[in-house]
């Protein structure tokens, strides 16, 4: 980019124009600015007399598209991002995607302490937060929390009846491993069946099948777990 004057003005890498950005997260420029007058989006930043987006931008709208996927309304999109501070780094942006699962039918609460404990009806000491967030209950955000809290309950009834936290770490850890490699096996499946179906892999159908494809992989991988674990308990020493 060249100034009026001839000296050039240095754009750094990690800045978005506005046709790269559109193209990186699948949306079109109207939908884009849709987004920015409902506020789900901050206003591009200036350099000079253009604007370019940050990766917080790009968090942000992979945080509306992922809750749009879940089926919440743009009403409740809009309440969950307010909640966003607006300083919010690209990781505190994904650590709220984290939170989210399409079985869910409300969204993540963040809550300090005293607040949790009041939702929760007691006293919670620093083991029980680890066990909670081992569970896959809440996740740490600075000196607060967000919590899942139709699973809230579930997590504090496991905490009445002793669950261990070293339990709840080793089986996070489970997850963790199997569901990268889920996730390794079924890219390796669309890059090498699904893809081959459509001319362009950035196309705006491909997009769209992608999309509606993971609440349903999920749900896959739920349903798959939930049977073999009643398989296990149906015999335990196969």
């Amino acid at each position: 980019m060249v100034k009026p004057n001839g000296s050039a003005t240095r754009v750094t890498p990690e800045l978005l124009t506005l046709d790269e950005l559109t193209a990186r997260v699948g949306i079109s420029v109207r939908t884009l600015r849709f987004y920015t007058t409902k506020g789900l989006l901050p206003p591009p930043v200036r350099r000079g007399r253009s604007g370019y987006y940050t990766p917080e931008h790009v968090a942000r709208l992979e945080l509306v598209q992922e809750l749009q996927s879940h089926g919440f309304t743009l009403a409740a999109i809009e309440r969950y991002v307010a909640g966003i501070p607006a300083d919010a780094s690209p990781e505190d942006i994904a650590l709220a995607r984290t939170m989210l699962a399409p079985w869910q039918s409300d969204l993540p609460v963040e809550m300090d302490h005293r607040r949790l404990e009041t939702k929760a009806g007691r006293t919670l000491s620093d083991d029980d937060v680890a066990t909670l967030q081992a569970l896959g209950v809440l996740r740490r955000r600075g000196t607060t929390y967000l919590v899942a809290g139709n699973q809230l309950a579930i997590g504090l009834r496991l905490l009445e009846l002793g669950f261990p936290r070293e339990v709840a770490v080793a089986a996070a850890a489970v997850y963790q491993e199997h569901g990268e490699q889920m996730a390794k096996e079924l890219y390796e499946v669309i890059r090498d069946k699904l893809a081959p179906l459509y001319d362009d892999a950035q196309s705006d159908r491909f997009r769209e099948v992608m999309e509606r494809l993971k609440p349903l992989s999920v749900g896959g991988l739920v349903t798959a777990y939930e049977a073999a674990v009643a398989r296990t308990a149906r015999n335990p020493r196969a």
